[in-house]
């Protein structure tokens, strides 16, 4: 049986689809920082590009991104755009083209917001119950999701919370390979290896959980394998067998061959951001600080972080006011300017 599974902490829900014991897909919200894809906007043209395809733009809330257009831009000027994928991998927002809505605007404004994780993975299991653990979250959700919404005290269990966490690891056994997971802001690189002695038919093996794996960790853009144990020759001949293992990827995905080194290379639509850049950036780590702080139930809490940890913090009110809400007080902040970006403690 399908379900959607949400547990929520201060600024966040923690997302997965679980058939039985299997997870199928895995996604992260955080209401105080939105991620704005499928968001619609007026934004101002602040310089055309149009060598680069578009025009670099200002949205309402100062942030910039590209409006990818062939259009002519006049800079200075009010055009309507959807954002089709997320600031990531050090690149920020891509928007394209939209509607321009009929009453007249002065300035960049939001206008609507895309649907959220929580939405997108609801519309892509539209049988699945939806298990969530906090009622203030649920009444966020849009009515039409709420006769499938079922109560919790704790959506994620142990073995939940240790899968989840999981995704953030650059190591995951593939059967009887590993792969190591290596992202750049250009690309992903994965190697797969073994102590024993892979061949040909190991490698096909290990594709279905290999898309699997980079399905729910939403590795994105240009990917590269580096199968085990299988020579530069024979390569090619495993691009059909990778093809089949994303056939039910609901991102487009293109199994563009083998480079001359022996690559297998593919590419994935670019979205959201991958779930270890969620997990491992300043706002992830400070999210998770004040989760800890909820499990443990630590009272007079102190925490002491870095420039970007505490920065991150005060850049989400959201997160703040619900930890406040399940807490019953708030939680001391204190700066170290001198400690590495990801550093924090308690106190």
């Amino acid at each position: 049986m399908i379900e959607i599974r949400a547990a929520c902490s201060p600024g966040e829900v923690r997302i997965v689809v679980t058939d039985h014991d299997t997870l199928l897909d895995a996604a992260i919200w955080r209401p105080g920082l939105a991620d704005g894809l499928d968001d619609w906007h007026v934004v101002r043209v602040q310089a055309p590009a149009p060598a680069l395809g578009g025009a670099f733009v200002t949205l309402a809330d100062g942030i910039g991104g590209f409006l990818s257009t062939r259009d002519a831009l006049t800079q200075g000027s009010l055009v309507g755009a959807r954002v089709v994928r997320s600031a990531q991998n050090g690149k920020g927002l891509r928007l394209k083209r939209a509607d321009m809505p009929t009453e007249p605007y002065t300035a960049p404004a939001l206008l609507r917001r895309g649907p959220t994780p929580l939405e997108e993975l609801a519309t892509r299991y539209p049988d699945a119950a939806i298990i969530i653990d906090d009622a203030a979250m649920a009444a966020l959700l849009p009515v039409s999701l709420r006769p499938r919404l079922q109560r919790s005290l704790q959506a994620f269990d142990a073995t939940l919370e240790a899968d989840f966490q999981g995704l953030g690891a650059s190591e995951v056994e593939l059967g009887a390979l590993t792969a190591s997971i290596f992202p750049t802001p250009a690309l992903v690189a994965i190697d797969m290896d073994s102590a024993k002695s892979p061949d040909f038919k190991t490698n096909i093996e290990s594709f279905p959980e290999l898309a699997r794996q980079i399905r729910l960790r939403n590795l994105s853009g240009t990917i590269l394998v580096d199968p085990a144990g299988v020579k530069t020759r024979k390569r090619p001949a495993l691009v059909s067998f990778l093809q089949q293992a994303f056939i039910q990827d609901p991102l487009r995905t293109e199994i563009l061959g083998a480079t001359p080194s022996g690559l297998l290379e593919l590419t994935r639509l670019r979205r959201r951001p991958p779930l270890h850049e969620l997990l491992s950036s300043a706002h992830g780590i400070a999210l998770a600080a004040l989760r800890r702080i909820l499990q443990e139930n630590r009272k007079g809490a102190t925490l002491t972080g870095s420039i970007a940890i505490i920065r991150a913090l005060e850049a989400d009110p959201v997160a703040m006011e619900d930890f406040v809400s399940r807490h019953g007080q708030p939680v001391e902040l204190i700066l170290n300017p001198d400690a590495p970006p990801a550093s924090w403690s308690l106190s």
